[in-house]
């Protein structure tokens, strides 16, 4: 058995989250596993033992918390499905799923569309603009906050509570403090909020209530469940487009070869997925030992998954920092997760990115980069600010 390395390497300071490849590049030559002393967590930073560590959730549990910081993981676990196992993962995995299944999200093909045509329209006259504000965030803005069918009463707080509960996912540090604030303020909008009379009929959050009026769930955990739409599709989804667009920017060849086969754009999703992977690390408790890659994993122990690293293992992917919309196994990215706990939300960001894409391919030859700003946030990549002309 090969001793696992400890390494005092912070993960989480600014520098890091603003370029983090080369501290993945070097936990990954480590091997399997390393130890982080800052953090008393171990972390995984390969493809093949990531995938591995998600395929097994009889080891590797999700419901004493995915986060990396014992509040937050105290806060959610049971609460809501991320953080649940076995029966009662399943149970709340089944109702939130039902209107993200690809039969459901038929009915919304035309709206999204037309929705992505009249943005793609609006920024072409405008020229320049930013693609983060004005064009990443306008269809999960409007679409979802319309389809889970909150009350108009602090929605205008969805943002900011979808980055606080990413960045509640990291550590201890000032980050993660100032977001908890954010996300006790967000569970309480659930409690007061979310309830019957206040929702959108027929909404999501509205079937959610009607599940618990059947018994299948407890009323106050369609509550929280109801949030749960809120998080994991927006800024995943808003980061994954303004990243995209900052990929072609800078590769146009491969923006000329998207508009010429736009039946590329679904492989075109997966490969900017994987290259700036949104949502960066979550992490996994083990319930016993267990042997990865001839390194042991300790029973108690808590396990950082950098899907951000294993989206560019070497090990795995020829030329992984290389941005190419044909490569045959783009698709193999675990930027949505793998198994049991994978994203439920992965058809819907596809179709709303997929949209303005070809919205896009029809009306822009060229992506003109004039500046960017990333969000700081513990858990995710992405931009505050990306200033983009178009011709």
């Amino acid at each position: 058995m090969v001793s696992v390395p400890s390494v005092s390497l912070d993960l989480f300071s600014d520098a890091a989250l603003i370029d983090p490849y080369d501290n993945y590049r070097a936990l990954r030559d480590l091997g399997p596993l390393a130890y982080l002393e800052n953090l008393g967590m171990y972390v995984a930073s390969r493809h093949r033992d990531i995938k591995e560590i998600l395929s097994r959730p009889d080891i590797f549990i999700s419901g004493r918390g995915v986060m990396l910081n014992a509040v937050a993981n105290d806060a959610y676990s049971g609460r809501v499905g991320l953080c649940s196992d076995g029966d009662a993962h399943r149970r709340t995995r089944s109702l939130e799923a039902r209107p993200l299944t690809p039969s459901a999200l038929r009915e919304l093909r035309a709206t999204i569309k037309a929705e992505a045509d009249a943005v793609a329209e609006t920024i072409c006259r405008e020229g320049r603009f930013d693609a983060v504000t004005r064009l990443a965030q306008h269809l999960p803005v409007t679409i979802v906050s319309s389809l889970v069918g909150l009350p108009e009463d602090g929605r205008e707080r969805m943002l900011d509570w979808a980055a606080a509960n990413f960045d509640a996912f990291g550590p201890l540090n000032d980050r993660t403090m100032a977001a908890l604030a954010l996300c006790e303020e967000m569970q309480n909008y659930a409690v007061t909020q979310c309830v019957p009379g206040k929702l959108k009929p027929g909404s999501w959050a509205a079937k959610l209530h009607e599940a618990a009026d059947r018994g299948e769930i407890e009323e106050m955990e369609a509550r929280f469940l109801a949030l749960t739409y809120v998080g994991p599709s927006l800024d995943t989804t808003i980061n994954a487009t303004s990243s995209a667009i900052w990929l072609f920017a800078q590769n146009p060849r491969q923006w000329d070869a998207l508009r010429e086969r736009p039946a590329a754009i679904p492989n075109a999703i997966n490969e900017a997925i994987r290259l700036e992977t949104p949502l960066q690390a979550i992490s996994r408790y083990a319930l016993g030992d267990f042997e990865l890659d001839g390194t042991r994993v300790p029973a108690h122990s808590r396990i950082i998954l950098l899907y951000g690293s294993a989206n560019r293992d070497e090990r795995h992917w020829s030329r992984p920092e290389t941005f190419d919309i044909n490569r045959r196994n783009a698709n193999e990215h675990l930027a949505f997760g793998h198994g049991r706990h994978q994203c439920i939300g992965n058809n819907l960001a596809r179709m709303e990115i997929a949209a303005l894409l070809a919205a896009l391919a029809k009306r822009v030859r060229r992506f003109e980069l004039h500046g960017h700003e990333r969000a700081l946030n513990n858990t995710l990549r992405g931009f505050k600010r990306l200033d983009v002309t178009v011709h």
